[in-house]
C-alpha cells in the first residue's frame, strides 16, 4: 500500500508536465512551488478589493487612481521590493472626479434614471429643472438650423437604437477549436509604412474616419460649444447598443489638457430611459427632468503618474538586466474599473508577492510597471519607455535598451491565461511553448504568432523590446463590463485570476533564470511625430 500511495503521488506530481520538452531549461519543481503558492495560498482578490472597492474609479489624476497607486507602492516596499516609488513620465493633464449625480424624469411622471457624466465635463452649478429639445443634425450645415433654440433645455440627441433580446450568453471561454486556430495562425502581412506625404492615403484614412462616425464627432463637439454658449443644461445620449439591462457604457466626454476649457455637461442613459424620453418627446408629450451633477477638475499637479518598483538581481553578469511585467492602474469612471484594469494590476502584483514568498534568488532584476493614462493612448507606458529605453520619433537607444529582456502585460479581463501573443516573434515560439507546458492542465496551451493591440506591451514592442500581451478567456469583457458601470469587483472570478498569477509569475521566473535574454525582432525604424508607431 505505502509503495502504492507513492507512486500516486509522484504520478500526480508529474501529470502537469506530461509531454515536456528539455529544450529550455525549466526547473520543474519551481513550476510545483509557484503553483502551490499561486493556487492555495493567494491573496489576489485582497489585492482587487483594495484597488476597487477601496479606492473607486481609478480614471487618470483622480483621487481615486491616487489613492491605489499609493497603496501599490505601500504593498509593494512593505513586502521587500526597492525603489518602489510612484514615478511621474510626463504632463498628462487635468485631474477630474464626479462628487455628485442624480438625474430623474419629472414629466409626465416620476421616474429616477441611471445615468453616467462622461469625463472632464462640468456640472450643472445645481439642481436644473429643463424642457428637452431633440436635436438631429447630420452635418454642420444641419446643425445650424438648432441655433437660438437652446437656451434653458436639455439637448436628446435623436439617436434611438431598437433594443434587441439576446439569446447568447454574456460570458464564454474560448474553444479549444479557437485556439487551435491561433496556434496555427499565419504572420500578418506587414503594414505599409506611414507616409505623409502620400495625399491619396490621407484622404482615405479621412474618408474612412468618416464613414466610422468621425463626422458625427465634430457634429457633437460643435453641438456642445453652442449648447455652453446659449446656456443649455446638459446633452443627453444613449451609451450605444450595449447598454441595455442595467449596463451603461460611457467614458470620454472632451478634453483634458491645462489649457483645454472645459467641457459641456455630457450625460449618458441606457438606450431603455433614453428611449424612453425620445418616444415621449416625439409624440408631443411635455417632458421635463431634473439634472444635478457636480464635477470637480484638479489641475494643481499635471503630471502623469505609474507605480514603479523592483526585486534587484543577484547573479553578477545578469543583474542589470531586466524582466519587466506591467498592467494600466487607471480606469474610466463609470464602475470602479475591475476588469479593467484592476484585475491586470492585482495579478501582476500578486505575482510578485508569489515569487517574493517562494525566496529565490532572481538572477536578473525583476521590475513591476502599473501604468496611467492607458485609456487616453497608452500614455504612461509610452512615457516610461521614451524615457527609460528609446522614443520611438528618433530610435536613439539608452544603454537600458541592451540590457532589457521582456515584458509580459494582463489587460484582457477577468478571464484566466489560455496562452500568448508572440506580437510576431517567431524566434519566442518554442521558449514559450515550453514555459506553458506545465500549465497545460489549467488550461493554457496556445502560443500564436498573431499580435493583439490596444494596451501597454505596444509601447515596448514600438521601439524594439520584447513586449508579449497573453491570451485571455473573453467572458463578458465585452458584452458587460468594458468601460461601463458594471465593472465592479463582483464581476471578477477568483479562480481564473489565481491562474493568471500563477502562470505570469513562472514566466518572470523562467524570464529572470535563462541563460540569456529573451529573443528580439528586427528593431524598428523612427516613427516621427504623427506616424502610426503605436
Amino acid at each position: 500500500m505505502r509503495n502504492n500511495t507513492c507512486s500516486a503521488i509522484l504520478l500526480a506530481l508529474a501529470l502537469p508536465f506530461a509531454g515536456f520538452s528539455q529544450d529550455e531549461k525549466v526547473d520543474l519543481s519551481m513550476m510545483q512551488k509557484i503553483r502551490k503558492e499561486g493556487l492555495e495560498n493567494s491573496k489576489v482578490m485582497e489585492i482587487a478589493f483594495n484597488l476597487t472597492d477601496k479606492s473607486g474609479n481609478r480614471l487618470t489624476n483622480s483621487p481615486g487612481f491616487m489613492r491605489a497607486a499609493n497603496y501599490a507602492k505601500e504593498t509593494l516596499a512593505g513586502w521587500g521590493l526597492q525603489n518602489a516609488s510612484i514615478e511621474p513620465w510626463g504632463e498628462f493633464g487635468k485631474g477630474w472626479e464626479l462628487q455628485k449625480s442624480y438625474v430623474a424624469l419629472t414629466a409626465p411622471y416620476y421616474k429616477p434614471l441611471s445615468a453616467y457624466p462622461k469625463t472632464w465635463t462640468t456640472g450643472t452649478n445645481g439642481l436644473k429643472s429643463a424642457g428637452v429639445i431633440i436635436v438631429n443634425a447630420k452635418d454642420t450645415t444641419a446643425l445650424e438650423a438648432y441655433r437660438g433654440q437652446l437656451k434653458g433645455k436639455i439637448i436628446l440627441l435623436d439617436q434611438s437604437v431598437v433594443y434587441k433580446q439576446s439569446f447568447k450568453t454574456d460570458a464564454r471561454r474560448f474553444e479549444d477549436s479557437t485556439l487551435a486556430s491561433m496556434t496555427n495562425a499565419k504572420p500578418p502581412a506587414p503594414r505599409p509604412a506611414f507616409n505623409p506625404n502620400d495625399t491619396a492615403a490621407m484622404r482615405r484614412q479621412r474618408e474612412l474616419f468618416a464613414a466610422r462616425g468621425g463626422g458625427a464627432q465634430r457634429v457633437l463637439i460643435l453641438l456642445k460649444e453652442m449648447a455652453k454658449a446659449e446656456g443649455a443644461v446638459a446633452v443627453f445620449s444613449n451609451g450605444s447598443a450595449r447598454s441595455h439591462d442595467g449596463t451603461i457604457f460611457a467614458q470620454g466626454g472632451g478634453a483634458y489638457k491645462a489649457t483645454d476649457p472645459e467641457n459641456f455637461p455630457d450625460i449618458v442613459l441606457g438606450i431603455e430611459d433614453f428611449n424612453t424620453i425620445l418616444r415621449l418627446a416625439k409624440a408631443g408629450v411635455p417632458v421635463k427632468l431634473d439634472v444635478d451633477v457636480k464635477t470637480k477638475f484638479q489641475n494643481k499637479d499635471l503630471q502623469g503618474y505609474n507605480v514603479i518598483a523592483e526585486i534587484p538581481g543577484t547573479d553578477p553578469q545578469l543583474k542589470d538586466e531586466v524582466v519587466m511585467i506591467g498592467a494600466h492602474l487607471d480606469s474610466w469612471q463609470t464602475g470602479t474599473g475591475a476588469t479593467d484594469n484592476a484585475a491586470g494590476s492585482s495579478v501582476m502584483i500578486e505575482a510578485i508577492r508569489i515569487l517574493k514568498a517562494l525566496g529565490f534568488q532572481n538572477k536578473r532584476t525583476i521590475r513591476i510597471g502599473l501604468w496611467s493614462g492607458e485609456e487616453q493612448g497608452l500614455l504612461g507606458s509610452r512615457g516610461y519607455v521614451k524615457n527609460t529605453f528609446a522614443d520611438p520619433a528618433t530610435m536613439q537607444l539608452t544603454p537600458a535598451h541592451e540590457k532589457f529582456s521582456g515584458y509580459f502585460n494582463i489587460d484582457n479581463g477577468t478571464g484566466k491565461i489560455r496562452g500568448i501573443y508572440l506580437q510576431g516573434n517567431e524566434a519566442c515560439r518554442s521558449i514559450f511553448t515550453q514555459w506553458l507546458a506545465p500549465f497545460n492542465d489549467i488550461g493554457a496551451t496556445a502560443v500564436t504568432i498573431s499580435n493583439t493591440g490596444g494596451t501597454d506591451h505596444l509601447a515596448f514592442d514600438a521601439v524594439g523590446l520584447p513586449g508579449f500581451q497573453f491570451i485571455q478567456d473573453p467572458i463578458e469583457y465585452d458584452t458587460r463590463t468594458h468601460h461601463s458601470n458594471m465593472d465592479v469587483y463582483d464581476h471578477l472570478i477568483e479562480d481564473d485570476l489565481k491562474q493568471i498569477a500563477t502562470i505570469v509569475a513562472s514566466f518572470v521566473y523562467n524570464a529572470s533564470q535563462r541563460d540569456t535574454k529573451l529573443p528580439r525582432k528586427e528593431l524598428p525604424k523612427a516613427r516621427p511625430a504623427g506616424g502610426l508607431g503605436f
